[in-house]
C-alpha cells in the first residue's frame, strides 16, 4: 500500500486533493495535517511515500517543513503546492528539497494522478 501525505491548511482544497488521489488510485493509504506540527508528527508515524505540501502553512513554511523532512526521510517525495506560481518560489522548492512543484490554480487532476504515478514506479 502506497502512503501519502496531504499537507494543507484549506479544508476544502485538501479534500479536494484526497478526491483525486481516491479516484483513480485503489491501493493508497491516505493522511491529512493542516499545519507543521501535525505534518511532522505524522511524517513520522506514518511514513509516507509522497507528500503534497502546501508552502504557506499557519505555523511554519512548506518550505522549511519539506527542507526538515528531506534531511530526516530523503526517500520521501515531497510536491509543492502554492497559489504564488513565481520563479523564485519554484527555485525555492527544488532548493529546498520538492521533487514537484504545482500551482494551485492550474494543475488538473490528471497532472496529480502523474505525479502519483511517478512516484508508484519508483517504489515498485
Amino acid at each position: 500500500m502506497f502512503k501519502i501525505l496531504i499537507v494543507e491548511d484549506n479544508r476544502f482544497y485538501r479534500q479536494s486533493l484526497k478526491e483525486i488521489c481516491d479516484g483513480k488510485f485503489l491501493d493508497l493509504h491516505i493522511e491529512e495535517a493542516e499545519n507543521g506540527k501535525e505534518a511532522m508528527e505524522k511524517v513520522d508515524s506514518f511514513l509516507p511515500g509522497l507528500v503534497f505540501m502546501d508552502i504557506g502553512l499557519p505555523d511554519e513554511s512548506g518550505l522549511r517543513l519539506t527542507k526538515k523532512i528531506k534531511a530526516k526521510y530523503p526517500d520521501i517525495s515531497v510536491v509543492m503546492l502554492t497559489s504564488h506560481d513565481q520563479p523564485e518560489y519554484r527555485e525555492a522548492a527544488i532548493r529546498f528539497g520538492a521533487s514537484h512543484f504545482l500551482s494551485k490554480g492550474a494543475v488538473t487532476g490528471q497532472e496529480i494522478q502523474d505525479v502519483i504515478e511517478s512516484s508508484l514506479s519508483l517504489t515498485f
